[in-house]
């Protein structure tokens, strides 16, 4: 029993440790979150109790490459939807609680997403910065910014659109951990409306950089542990590649057909080629005709993006002249 302390004697070492504690700053206590501390020849790395490491550096690194795919493919899509260049580019993945994210984040768009099979929901924010030009590019304008905080009616569905897009690249990205359906819950414009987990929890937080011409904004996506728990054991880089391979590569194709098929093309139909010299040329007047190379017993051509594809004859439909396909220029 001599071992045990008594409570007067635990009460003066307790007010010893903190007397010390004020006359000298504790190192671990003053140095930075992840700080390496030596002691004895070894080193040790101070550890956060608040913001506790829920993923392994493997699960980390498949995340990150997961989410560089969805950066490439979203990339792709909104350039092809919006017709500029748009470059989605990874610049950090880190494990925080929820209330830091919120804190870090203002004058966005908030958009709650569902995951199935996956349960819980994850967010996508997009600077309001960014959502303003794309919807001035949607409606035919240069890309041009708004400074104001509030949607409305009419751009909460072209948000939609845009963002519908994405979680079709999210979905892409996914396939080779998981096949997932992401759609959207719901729209905010204010973080303290989205809860989609209790302050302390730990969510992982995925930053991109968006440029879009000369602007370049911020986007993230905000997934809940508990979200991912389940699917945790997948989350590998070995498991990554084998399933990617297989299955990320169709969807890509999918992906890319689709955009392809959206793509305008210019077509012309050439009546006919004339040769002339300078001095006939500088006489032309109104009224006057030109002589073609065609026949009027041969087929034309038409041109797709400046290479003949087509032979046919023009014809007329009402008041408009129209243009009659009789065979393919085999290449």
């Amino acid at each position: 029993m001599s071992d045990i302390l008594s409570q007067a004697e635990i009460e003066a070492l307790l007010n010893s440790l903190a007397t010390d504690t004020e006359s000298q700053p504790s190192p671990v206590a003053s140095a930075p979150q992840q700080t390496l501390q030596k002691s004895g020849g070894k080193v040790f790395e101070v550890y956060d109790f608040r913001r506790p490491d829920k993923f392994s550096k493997d699960q980390l690194r498949t995340l990150q490459m997961l989410h560089e795919t969805f950066a490439r493919l979203a990339g792709s899509s909104l350039s092809a939807y919006l017709r500029a260049p748009i470059s989605i580019d990874l610049i950090s993945l880190e494990q925080v609680p929820y209330e830091e994210y919120l804190r870090s984040i203002n004058q966005s768009v908030f958009t709650v997403l569902s995951i199935p099979p996956l349960t819980g929901q994850a967010v996508l924010e997009i600077e309001l910065n960014l959502i303003f030009t794309m919807i001035d590019r949607m409606l035919g304008g240069p890309g041009k910014g708004v400074n104001r905080s509030v949607l409305t009616d009419i751009e909460r569905p072209l948000i939609r659109q845009m963002i519908e897009r994405m979680l079709t690249a999210l979905k892409a990205a996914w396939e080779g951990v998981v096949i997932v359906n992401p759609g959207i819950e719901g729209m905010e414009t204010s973080a303290q409306f989205v809860q989609i987990a209790p302050p302390n929890d730990i969510v992982v937080t995925i930053l991109f950089e968006v440029r879009m011409g000369n602007q370049r904004t911020a986007m993230s996506l905000c997934i809940p542990y508990l979200v991912l728990k389940p699917i945790a054991t997948k989350l590998s880089a070995q498991k990554w590649f084998a399933g990617s391979n297989r299955k990320v590569s169709h969807a890509v194709r999918k992906m890319l057909s689709h955009q392809i098929n959206q793509a305008a093309v210019s077509c012309e139909v050439v009546l006919g080629e004339s040769r002339t010299s300078v001095r006939d040329f500088l006489k032309l007047q109104v009224g006057d005709i030109v002589k073609l190379n065609t026949s009027t017993a041969h087929d034309i051509k038409m041109n797709v993006a400046a290479h003949p594809k087509f032979h046919g004859k023009p014809a007329l439909n009402g008041k408009k002249l129209v243009f009659t396909i009789t065979d393919a220029i085999e290449e």
